[in-house]
């Protein structure tokens, strides 16, 4: 019995339950057509216990999609399989059960329903599935429910196909019917609901029908008019399709920006948040379309394009002064939470977009806002002030923004001490944004200079004592202060009078008790890494082989930390892969001056921490001790080799990791970084790593990313071991051929598809560079039957209008005729 199995399922027996979940198990293997029919069986029946209703479409749900790529294809293939008439009763309890008086029944079947039109439409099965939905909303008398449950159905199917799919005649009567859905006759407020949702969902499909003029207009009209009903989600979803056209049909806005400026205009000043929200994003959107098309269209003769309708330009008097009113609403401590998300922040956002988009013509129109609140009484107006002025920082230009700030610089300091901790946090952000934005030391009226750096760094070393939240900013800020002397080497040495004291400071923030702000700790150790890249090592060697010391016993002490639960053992690993972030800065500064004796000395220390760390089992700490190991490898040279064999275990456990792809990716990274180390005393080791480099090759599971890393490490490999390649030679050359010929069937018209082929290009001529030039001499015979495939490779890539890597065509070239 089906439901009694479902019910036993659920119970708190724990034994129950164990037998319940076996039975289900056991049924779903032994007859998989039968065990989804009394399922969809289940679902439909309204005489069922709603408990047992709702378990039955999960399970029948979880039967037909799955997360995993891999799961979901072996899914899709077993429904596939299955009997036609089995099949088509499943379909007809599904349809049954949209007319369900329970909800939850209702709103499973139509997920349900979506799920299998994803995987039979595209088939060309289920022709009729449209027609069905909608003649629920035509028919005499139909239900709200019924209508309801319909109209999320149409919209979970237009969510889960592609666009080209649907007939254009479907799509017509899926729009028709969605508009009526929403039409304010409709009496029931969850029909027009399910109605705006759908409508949602279906924009991708009315491609056609927007570049009818006829037809968008109306469509327009209906959205426009709902985006004012009296219930509050109804508008909010309306306001919703409003974003998504504004991203989609931007070309198509222009006769109904006025009727949305006003629109949205009056949800920011007035209505719930929720909709406010969706009316800002709504211009945020057209931002983003704006800035795209500048940056597309820079340069070019189409630079004025009518494509770019200067939406923004042509609303900024208006559409600044609402947006700065909204800065206005902060809500209490909203700077304690780090995924908080309300209208001045989003209003902030906008503003941010917006000066981007116009460059220096939002300036006038926020400063007078800025200087007529930055001291009033009240908190709220003086976090708005610094909060408007930090949002516009990047688009204006330096020109523009460097007096401002120049004058304002002195203000934003004192600040820091505002009684106010929104404010405080504010301006360490707004501070944060200056130094990323406009600190230059090599411009000729830098922002930084040797007159206000003792005070700027005499506030931000004071103010990481603060609140967590505000000493969290700090770092950032400190961050972003060190980051500009990157490129400007001897400028650095302005800094380092300061380094013991900011080095003191940072690893006091990272170490605070009251680290309720998770980010913070982080912070602080991300900018302790700047602070090391940047710094000038003749002057500061001393003080970062200190910092050397201090971190390594930081990490031993890791190791002694009481595991009682997930979210200790949680602790441990971020603590652990900051501090291997940290080792793996100071020994790639190191390694590269004439304070390398400082890694040689500590080297053997330094690696007995990275393995204890491997045996501590967390990805994310791997990925951090492995690219640590890589710098050690680089800075210790032929020296590495004594640690090969303890290590090897734990690299070829990192290149066998499919699961956490990433932690593959860096082992396969690391391979390089020890081939160019240790040269041919790697030989002993490759064995074992082109066997696992091959098996990932062919492993279906392995993310694609991973693999033109795979093929540059063979080239890496080749290049150190030179002749004693040759035995690899049958294995790893069909691959490449292998991998050449899949990039003649990649999709052209998806990007991400053409970005993966230019890896795999590059990964592709790595391989075949290193392996020309460490198989060379007596030995380049070899490489003569490849040669014809190799040429044609060459070729293919050299008429690729999508390829990115011509600069390494040339050196291909010079490697292929020296080999």
């Amino acid at each position: 019995d089906i439901t009694q199995i479902l019910l036993a399922a659920q119970s708190p027996d724990g034994n129950l339950r164990s037998a319940a979940e076996g039975n289900i198990k056991q049924f779903q293997e032994q007859n998989l057509s039968n065990f989804l029919l009394s399922l969809s069986v289940e679902l439909s029946n309204d005489e069922r216990p709603p408990e047992s209703r709702r378990l039955a479409g999960i399970i029948l749900k979880n039967s037909l999609d799955a997360k995993d790529s891999a799961k979901k294809e072996l899914l899709i293939q077993q429904w596939v399989s299955l009997d036609p008439s089995i099949k088509l009763q499943i379909k007809e309890s599904l349809l049954i059960t949209l007319g369900s008086s329970v909800g939850d029944a209702r709103q499973t079947s139509s997920q349900v329903i979506a799920k299998i039109a994803s995987i039979e439409i595209p088939r060309r099965e289920w022709q009729d599935l449209i027609a069905k939905l909608l003649s629920n909303m035509t028919q005499p008398g139909a239900s709200a429910p019924l209508k309801q449950a319909t109209l999320e159905a149409l919209g979970y199917v237009c969510e889960e196909i592609p666009p080209e799919h649907l007939e254009q005649n479907q799509v017509n009567a899926v729009l028709t019917a969605v508009v009526q859905g929403m039409n304010q006759t409709e009496l029931s407020s969850e029909v027009r609901l399910a109605a705006v949702k759908a409508l949602y969902n279906a924009l991708d499909f009315a491609e056609s029908n927007f570049a009818n003029e006829m037809e968008r207009t109306f469509i327009m009209k209906v959205i426009c008019d709902t985006a004012v009903s009296k219930e509050v989600e109804i508008r909010q979803a309306a306001f919703e399709c409003l974003v998504a056209i504004a991203s989609t049909y931007y070309v198509h806005l222009d006769p109904y920006m006025q009727t949305i400026f006003n629109l949205t205009a009056n949800a920011v000043k007035g209505d719930e948040e929720p909709v406010a929200l969706q009316a800002v994003e709504f211009w945020s959107t057209i931002c983003e379309e704006e800035i795209e098309l500048q940056e597309e269209y820079e340069g070019s003769d189409d630079a004025n394009s009518t494509v770019n309708y200067r939406f923004i330009e042509k609303a900024l008097p208006s559409l600044v002064p609402m947006l700065l009113e909204t800065l206005l609403k902060q809500e209490e401590d909203q700077e304690q939470d780090d995924n908080a998300w309300n209208i001045s922040m989003s209003g902030g956002t906008c503003l941010g977009l917006i000066a981007r988009t116009v460059g220096d013509a939002i300036v006038p129109l926020v400063m007078p806002f800025v200087e007529a609140n930055i001291t009033k009484p009240d908190w709220r107006c003086r976090e708005a002030a610094t909060f408007a002025f930090g949002s516009i920082l990047d688009g204006p230009s330096l020109e523009k923004l460097a007096p401002l700030v120049q004058a304002g610089l002195d203000f934003l300091l004192n600040t820091m001490n505002d009684p106010n901790s929104q404010v405080k946090d504010t301006t360490a952000w707004t501070l944060g944004r200056v130094f990323e934005l406009l600190h230059s030391p090599c411009s000729t009226n830098p922002i930084i200079s040797n007159a206000n750096l003792p005070r700027i760094m005499a506030v931000l070393l004071e103010s990481s004592k603060d609140v967590p939240n505000v000493a969290e900013k700090v770092c950032g800020a400190i961050y972003f202060l060190a980051q500009g002397y990157e490129d400007a080497e001897p400028a650095s040495s302005l800094l380092t009078p300061y380094l013991p004291n900011v080095i003191a400071a940072l690893l006091t923030a990272a170490d605070r008790g009251d680290m309720t702000h998770v980010r913070l700790r982080a912070s602080a150790y991300e900018a302790l890494n700047e602070i090391v890249r940047v710094s000038n090592i003749p002057e500061t060697s001393s003080i970062i082989g200190q910092l050397l010391q201090e971190i390594m016993r930081r990490l031993n002490l890791t190791f002694d930390h009481q595991i009682f639960s997930s979210g200790d053992k949680e602790k441990q690993s971020d603590l652990q892969a900051l501090l291997c972030g940290v080792l793996q800065v100071i020994i790639q500064k190191l390694s590269s001056s004439d304070a390398k004796s400082i890694i040689a000395q500590t080297a053997d220390q330094l690696m007995l921490l990275f393995l204890r760390v491997f045996a501590c089992h967390s990805a994310t700490v791997h990925e951090e001790a492995m690219l640590a190991i890589g710098a050690l490898a680089y800075a210790t040279g032929p020296d590495f080799v004594k640690y090969m064999p303890e290590f090897f275990k734990y690299l070829e456990a990192g290149l066998q990791n499919y699961e956490e792809y990433q932690v593959c990716s860096i082992s396969v990274g690391v391979v390089g970084d020890i081939c160019r180390a240790l040269e041919d005393k790697i030989l002993p080791f490759c064995d074992g790593i082109m066997t696992v480099l091959l098996k990932d090759l062919s492993n279906s599971q392995l993310n694609r990313s991973v693999k033109p890393p795979i093929f540059s490490c063979f080239g890496d490999i080749a290049l150190a071991i030179g002749e004693n390649f040759e035995k690899y030679l049958p294995y790893a050359m069909p691959m490449l051929q292998g991998a050449a010929e899949l990039l003649v069937v990649l999709d052209q018209n998806d990007e991400d598809m053409v970005d993966y082929g230019n890896q795999l290009r590059r990964g592709i001529f790595e391989a075949y560079s290193g392996i020309l030039q460490g198989i060379k001499g007596a030995k380049a015979q070899l490489m003569i039957p490849y040669a014809g495939h190799l040429l044609q490779f060459t070729e293919a890539v050299y008429k690729d209008r999508s390829r990115s890597m011509s600069f390494l065509l040339p050196f291909f070239f010079v490697t292929l005729l020296h080999g």
